[in-house]
């Protein structure tokens, strides 16, 4: 099956080695090369949710994090 853009693909944890199936998403981009409509998502389980969040966060992306599922059409500026 091919995936198209914003469509999730799979509900597995996005975290490394985790099988956990996910139920939250990190939508987040890289400002410098994408604009605000641009997101990508990884899913996260519970436990993962808070270490993924921060591992985008502290690079200073912009980053904001929903039910898994809910797709997000952009991820704006901080301080927007």
């Amino acid at each position: 099956m091919i995936s198209l853009p914003g469509e999730i693909s799979g509900t597995r944890c996005s975290r490394a080695g985790c099988r956990a199936e996910a139920e939250w998403a990190v939508n987040w981009r890289n400002p410098s090369i994408h604009a605000a409509d641009r997101v990508k998502v990884w899913l996260a389980c519970s436990e993962h949710r808070d270490f993924l969040y921060d591992f985008v966060d502290q690079r200073g992306f912009p980053v904001t994090i929903t039910p898994a599922g809910v797709v997000v059409g952009r991820v704006p500026d901080r301080g927007e």
